[in-house]
């Protein structure tokens, strides 16, 4: 191949031109500051090569150009190559210890930035400056290790740099953040010079730790002082008028922002979300929703949170198309808001669409998520399910914990969840009061009366949880379901509780269950004197009479309710199948398939008689022959609801009936023959709890 010749004078042009890096020591300081603010990750190293060639008589690095470099790989999160520069340096100075410290943090590794701080001080001797001990107590702040952050509270008060204002703004936070609520207050009051971060900063603190009429004394000192709000601080109250669930305060603050030019940005606005619909103003928060020019993830899930909070549980689940069409995807915390609104629903085919999105979403390590879903699993009646994602799960906390175990005490599975509560236990996870409100439920169910007692009295004192109105209420229950119904009253007449509505009722239930219709029309007088208009109350009482064959005592109660105005309320069932949600009231004509499902009913209704199925027409109220009577019971709704799905699902599905109302004794009787019947697991979700009807039994043992 021929060989081109080039004549001497003649340059060959450079088809890429080599990138110009300056040769002054700033110019180098002032790219890596550059890159760094802004994450440029390949112009820094691009200068950091361009430092090494240039520096080809010295081993190491100009300390400036070195601390440049720490800054620089610490804010593009490689703190290891960061870490490796750092030790490599022959000599450090402050920047050089404030960088990498600065690194650690922004990772939130808070232990190593308080090594490298004693490493500091105690081997290259070096004084710190106002940047190190900002950084140290906010290391504190994130790790709760206030006995450090006292000790650096010390060092500075030696070094005399307290009256930096950053400096004072780190100790105040550091305080509030580890509920030192009086160390946080005597540093704002004595420390000269304050701005809104140190008050937002105790205003936060306090309300983390429950404080908040502490925080509301802050605020009015806001107030007097007429120190300018800022987007934080509007942050902070407008979730301090949350939690207080104070709606005239949130309107006055929000009347206050108006009058302001503060930029009302996307956080500002989903807290102001949050508290309308903590507040119970739903279209309060979706006015200020819609009225956002951008939305993000927060906002959507604000609002989601908020129709969540006030039981609209569909048009929360709604939200969730809308916001993909938008392109937003949901975070963790969206999830967890869709998966309780589908437990609020008992809607498990949608929760099980979701537990999919969780899944390939990379969410369900999570422990907000699993907690969700181990909810949604017990509350749309899937026990199995719930166990499964709790025992999945890869961190627990204490409502993980209190989800599983009541999940287990509502499915009538008391031993299991004592077994969850033993777990707990081991695994150093502290119990708190709505644990025991569980641990105590499964006692009742299994009838363990000396173990109530036990973690009522002693083990709650040993912990020092005081035992509150719902502790002594499953007490109640406890004896109850024991059958020791006159120390149960008792217990009520005895104790200094002042005792709700709740708890005589569940006397009274026991009453009816243990045919003890004496107390039970003295338990009723009370219910009734609590809550005229509590129809259920007249209904038990009225088949305790009955049941004891008092019928002037029935016709009594009926004129009463007649008097009174007072109807009962409508049975309504639901199943869901195949996406679709049937509904079934008592004696329902309206559903398309209405003649085949009654048919159904009493194909089934004469199986189960042959298993000595007698209707007990007892518990009609209605004024009819005992044939009507009879008639009447057959198409209850749940009986109906169930047919129905016998008719539609396979044999190996469970079948999931949700019913309004507590289920009657006829109907509970019945599907336990029809569940033996049929061999089909049959879980119904009433009023008061879950029955799992298995092979003739039920999880509940007659007791409900």
């Amino acid at each position: 191949m021929p060989s081109v010749k080039v004549p001497r004078n003649y340059h060959v042009p450079f088809l890429f031109k080599p990138k110009v890096i300056p040769g002054s020591i700033e110019d180098p300081i002032k790219l890596l500051k550059k890159a760094a603010d802004t994450k440029n990750l390949r112009l820094g190293k691009t200068v950091h090569a361009h430092l090494i060639l240039s520096s080809e008589t010295s081993k190491f690095l100009d300390i400036f150009h070195a601390n440049s470099l720490i800054n620089l790989y610490a804010k593009c999160d490689r703190i290891t190559t960061a870490r490796h520069l750092f030790e490599c340096m022959p000599k450090r100075n402050v920047v050089s210890w404030t960088a990498l410290m600065a690194g650690y943090l922004h990772k939130g590794l808070t232990l190593e930035v308080l090594g490298l701080f004693k490493t500091m001080v105690s081997v290259d001797n070096l004084c710190p400056n106002e940047f190190v001990f900002a950084t140290v107590l906010s290391s504190c702040s994130g790790s709760g290790r206030v006995e450090e952050g006292k000790q650096c509270h010390g060092y500075v008060l030696k070094s005399g740099l307290l009256s930096y204002q950053y400096v004072k703004n780190a100790l105040v936070h550091m305080y509030s953040s580890c509920s030192e609520v009086e160390a946080a207050m005597r540093v704002l009051n004595t420390v000269p010079g304050d701005d809104i971060l140190s008050y937002n900063s105790v205003v936060n603190g306090l309300l983390e730790h429950g404080h908040v009429k502490e925080a509301m004394d802050i605020l009015d000192m806001m107030i007097g002082q007429c120190k300018a709000w800022d987007n934080v601080t509007y942050i902070t109250i407008f979730g301090v008028c949350a939690h207080l669930k104070d709606l005239r305060l949130g309107l006055q603050v929000h009347s206050q922002m108006l009058k302001t030019d503060i930029d009302c940005d996307v956080f500002l606005s989903s807290a102001m979300i949050d508290m309308y619909g903590k507040c119970g103003k739903v279209l309060n928060a979706l006015k200020v929703f819609d009225g956002l020019q951008t939305r993000n993830i927060v906002s959507w899930t604000a609002i989601m949170a908020a129709y969540f909070q006030n039981g609209c549980f569909e048009e929360a689940l709604g939200l969730l198309s809308q916001m993909e069409f938008e392109d937003i995807l949901p975070n963790e915390y969206t999830f967890a808001v869709l998966l309780n609104s589908c437990a609020g629903l008992s809607a498990l085919r949608h929760g099980d669409l979701l537990h999919a999105s969780v899944e390939k979403s990379g969410f369900k390590d999570h422990a907000i998520v699993g907690n969700a879903l181990v909810n949604m699993y017990s509350k749309c009646g899937n026990i199995q399910a719930a166990n499964d994602v709790f025992l999945d799960m890869t961190s627990r906390d204490a409502v993980t914990w209190n989800a599983m175990i009541s999940g287990f005490s509502h499915h009538g599975l008391g031993n299991e969840a004592l077994n969850v509560f033993q777990d707990m236990l081991e695994a150093g996870e502290r119990p708190n009061n709505i644990t025991f409100v569980g641990v105590l439920s499964a006692c009742a169910h299994l009838g363990l009366v000396q173990e109530g007692f036990y973690y009522l009295n002693q083990l709650m004192k040993q912990i020092g949880i005081e035992p509150g109105l719902e502790h002594h209420t499953c007490i109640v229950g406890l004896l109850s379901r024991a059958g020791q119904l006159d120390q149960a009253e008792k217990y009520m007449r005895t104790m200094p509780v002042k005792w709700d509505i709740v708890a005589w009722r569940s006397l009274l239930n026991a009453c009816h269950v243990h045919k003890s219709y004496g107390l039970g029309k003295r338990v009723a007088e009370v219910v009734v004197q609590m809550d005229p208009n509590d129809v259920g109350t007249y209904t038990l009482l009225s088949n305790m009479y009955a049941k004891a064959n008092r019928w002037d005592g029935v016709v009594q109660i009926r004129k009463l309710m007649r008097e009174k105005n007072i109807k009962k309320e409508p049975g309504v069932s639901w199943v869901e199948i195949r996406n679709t949600t049937h509904i079934f009231v008592s004696d329902d004509n309206i559903h398309p398939e209405s003649s085949q499902i009654h048919e159904k009913v009493g194909e089934l209704l004469a199986k189960i008689k042959l298993l000595g199925y007698v209707p007990d027409i007892a518990a009609v109220l209605h004024d009819v022959d005992d044939e009507q009577k009879e008639d009447y019971l057959s198409y209850h709704s749940e009986k109906l609801a169930i047919a129905y799905a016998l008719m539609k699902t396979p044999t190996e599905v469970p079948i999931r009936v949700i019913k309004n109302l507590r289920i009657c004794d006829d109907c509970h009787a019945a599907v336990k023959l029809i569940s033996k019947v049929t061999n089909r697991l049959i879980i119904v979700r009433d009023a008061n709890r879950f029955h799992q009807f298995q092979d003739g039994k039920c999880s509940c043992a007659d007791y409900w």
